[in-house]
């Protein structure tokens, strides 16, 4: 699908969609537990990939408005049917991969062309030293994977440098294997505040893990724990408010307030320390949840470390766009193993746009300018889109194709901002 977009400002209220993290959480412990109910779940692509891999290893889930009623396998995930698809979800592939090693039996999992070239190497390493036989059907660490049950326990270390998900994928599993296991991060533990997290979610379903990070990061998980998670309201997700709260920002004339974004683990949060650091006007309610932007004031130049935050670079990126100066988005090479080489697809596609940018292995140096029309390329990614999006309204005569990926996160995404006044529209394919 593609859309044409013209300059606009933004105006109104809106929900924030709930947060893909925490729905993917909430429905992985609810499955391993005996049963819970989820109230607000994201229901997008992603999370329907995780609840339909969740049902094959035997878990009742059944959608009833805005709630799912989960009957769980307590603890005792049966072995698939048929193979695993996870779509276009990481997320799912590495939780369900773990989940698979608490079988008594072999699972398949792949996904989509995009999601079969990204990498799965640390996990697969660390799940065979507990006892599985986990492994590439290529060689390469990517899927289609292979799971033989059995998992252990065992005093392990796994690379925290490439995906975070690993770490919480062997957080979710190993309180169910048979023996304990020590997890230490080795290397800098990128995108921390989704590991943050997994662990807020699992002390709510009454798992118990110790942290140690005395000297590093080490996680010792006791066995034969019992998930008991039985209710949960997701939260708004701050990583797709980000493009709302950026795009009011960037364009004078806009006021729009996002509602349901309270203080939580979610380290997506900075994008309105981000905002405030670059001269937005920009106000948070805590407790009643809601974020207000105006647009009008100029914005500058910042650095703006993308270790913890990885999925807030396309968002940056663009604000650094038009922001007076020069900025640099920095410790940025974990970004390029996301649904596709988001480092370069930026470098690549703002360029279109007049923008001055320079790309290096782990960042991105961007200078500030006027924005000018362009048809970009929407590299089959969610945030690529979305961030594409809200520059196209600074720029005006803008196409964008593969719009549909949206539907990975934020479903609502070009239908929510048409209701704030955003001049988009499809085109249709002839």
């Amino acid at each position: 699908m593609r859309v044409s977009i013209n300059k606009s400002s933004i105006k109104g209220e809106v929900f924030a969609p709930p947060s893909k993290s925490y729905t993917h959480r909430a429905i992985t412990l609810a499955a391993l537990s005996k049963g819970a109910v989820i109230h607000r779940p994201l229901l997008s692509a992603d999370t329907l990939a995780t609840i339909q891999a969740s049902r094959m290893f035997g878990a009742s889930i059944e959608q009833k408005e805005d709630d799912l009623f989960i009957q769980g396998v307590n603890g005792k995930p049966k072995v698939p049917n048929d193979v695993i698809d996870a779509a276009n979800s990481g997320t799912t592939l590495r939780f369900m991969t773990a989940i698979a090693a608490l079988t008594e039996g072999i699972t398949v999992l792949t996904g989509d062309a995009s999601l079969r070239t990204r990498p799965n190497g640390p996990l697969l390493e660390v799940l065979n030293k507990l006892g599985v036989k986990a492994f590439s059907t290529r060689g390469n660490e990517r899927a289609p994977i292979v799971v033989k049950g059995g998992l252990g326990g065992a005093i392990v270390t796994i690379d925290g440098s490439i995906s975070s998900q690993f770490i919480s994928a062997l957080l979710i599993a190993c309180p169910l294997a048979e023996n304990s296991t020590t997890l230490s991060i080795v290397g800098e533990l990128k995108s921390k505040p989704y590991v943050d997290v997994t662990l807020e979610m699992l002390e709510l379903a009454g798992v118990k893990i110790h942290t140690d990070d005395n000297n590093g990061i080490r996680f010792i998980i006791p066995g034969k724990q019992k998930y008991n998670l039985k209710e949960y309201t997701i939260p708004g997700d701050f990583s797709s408010a980000s493009y709302l709260l950026a795009s009011a920002a960037m364009i004078e004339g806009s006021e729009v307030t996002v509602k349901n974004l309270f203080p939580s683990k979610q380290g997506d949060l900075v994008i309105i320390e981000t905002l405030e650091r670059m001269g937005a006007d920009i106000t948070w309610d805590r407790k009643a949840g809601k974020v207000t932007v105006r647009g009008g004031k100029p914005l500058k130049a910042i650095t703006f470390d993308a270790g913890a935050t990885p999925d807030l670079v396309p968002t940056v990126a663009v604000l650094a766009s038009v922001a007076e100066g020069t900025s640099r988005i920095e410790n940025a090479e974990h970004v390029r193993y996301k649904e596709t080489d988001r480092l370069r697809a930026l470098a690549i596609e703002l360029p279109k746009f007049g923008v001055i940018l320079k790309e290096e292995k782990d960042s991105l140096t961007i200078t500030g300018g006027e924005l000018k029309g362009a048809a970009v390329h929407g590299w089959d990614d969610h945030r690529i889109v979305m961030s594409l999006a809200i520059a196209g309204m600074v720029a005006g005569n803008t196409t964008i194709d593969t719009t549909e990926s949206v539907s990975i996160s934020y479903p609502d995404f070009f239908k929510e901002m048409r209701n704030l006044g955003a001049k988009i529209e499809e085109i249709s394919e002839e």
